[in-house]
C-alpha cells in the first residue's frame, strides 16, 4: 500500500538563494521573524516561508524588505539576480541551472580531474579558461559564497595532475597554487589531493550540492560540458564515489604540504 504521508515539498535552490540572502539580512538586524512580519504586515508564516525558500514573494515584498531592513538594496539585487535575471548570467547552457543550487547549498563535495575547482580558481587562471570579462566577472561573483557567513561546508579533492597542468604562466601558477595553500587553511574548507591512480567508479568531474532541506543536486562533467541531475540513483552513486575518494587521498595536511613542494619544484 502507498504512503499516506505527504512528502516534503522539493525545495527550489533558486528561491532558497533568495530566502538566504533575506535571513542573513534579517539576522544582521537583529530582528526575529515575528518582528519582521508585523514590519511588513504579513504572517510569520510567509516570512519563514520565503527564507526557506517555499514561495516566491513578489518584487513588491522584496522592496519592503530592503527598506524595513535598511540593506542598501542587497535584498531588491538578489531578486533580479536570483529569480528575474539569472537567465542573463552568461554561464555555459549547460550550466546555467546549478550556480543556483550552488549559491544555496550549505554543503559542497567537488572531485575535479582536469582544472582547479572554479570557486578556488584566482582571476588571473580564470582569465586563461574563460572567454571573456563578463565570464571572468561572473565566476569571480561566484567566489562571493567564501566569504558569507555562514558559508557552506566545501569539500574538494583533486586529482594530482591539476597542479602540474600548466595554465596561463608560471607567475599564474604559482599564484593559484599559493592560494590553494591559502583557502585550505581555512575552517570548513577541505582540499585534498588524490594521487594519481584508478579510483573506482570515477569517470569525470563532479560537484553535489546539498541543500539546507538535505535534497541534493549535481553537476557531472559530459565530453561535451555537463548535465545537471537530481536522480536519487546517480546522487547515490556519486555520493558513494566521494565517499571512495576522500578516504583514498591525501589527508588535508599531507595535501597542503604536497601542493607546496609542487609548487616549488614546478613551478619556482
Amino acid at each position: 500500500m502507498a504512503s499516506t504521508g505527504s512528502a516534503r515539498p522539493r525545495i527550489d535552490p533558486e528561491l532558497a538563494g533568495f530566502g538566504a540572502v533575506v535571513k542573513r539580512c534579517r539576522e544582521a538586524a537583529d530582528i526575529k521573524q515575528g518582528e519582521l512580519a508585523k514590519l511588513v504586515n504579513v504572517a510569520r508564516s510567509y516570512v519563514s516561508h520565503v527564507e526557506c525558500g517555499r514561495t516566491k514573494c513578489r518584487r513588491d515584498f522584496a522592496e519592503r524588505l530592503d527598506r524595513t531592513l535598511n540593506t542598501g538594496g542587497e535584498i531588491v539585487e538578489a531578486w533580479d539576480d536570483l529569480l528575474e535575471k539569472i537567465k542573463h548570467v552568461r554561464y555555459p547552457t549547460h550550466f546555467v541551472a546549478f550556480p543556483k543550487a550552488e549559491a544555496s547549498a550549505d554543503q559542497l563535495r567537488v572531485y575535479e580531474t582536469h582544472l582547479v575547482y572554479g570557486l578556488f580558481q584566482i582571476e588571473a587562471y580564470a582569465r586563461v579558461l574563460l572567454v571573456d570579462d563578463d565570464a571572468v566577472a561572473t565566476r569571480m561573483k561566484r567566489q562571493e559564497l567564501l566569504s558569507r557567513e555562514p558559508r557552506p561546508m566545501i569539500s574538494v579533492v583533486m586529482e594530482e595532475s591539476v597542479l602540474y597542468r600548466q595554465v596561463g604562466s608560471k607567475e599564474v601558477m604559482r599564484e593559484q597554487l599559493d592560494f590553494l595553500i591559502e583557502l585550505s587553511r581555512r575552517e570548513g574548507l577541505f582540499l585534498q589531493v588524490a594521487k594519481t591512480a584508478h579510483y573506482r567508479g570515477t569517470r569525470a568531474s563532479f560537484t553535489i550540492a546539498t541543500q539546507p532541506d538535505r535534497s541534493e543536486i549535481a553537476y557531472v562533467v559530459k565530453a561535451t560540458g555537463g548535465e545537471v541531475t537530481r536522480d536519487p540513483s546517480e546522487l547515490a552513486r556519486l555520493s558513494v564515489v566521494m565517499h571512495l575518494l576522500n578516504t583514498k587521498a591525501l589527508n588535508t595536511e599531507d595535501s597542503r604540504t604536497f601542493i607546496r613542494k609542487v609548487l616549488e619544484e614546478r613551478w619556482s
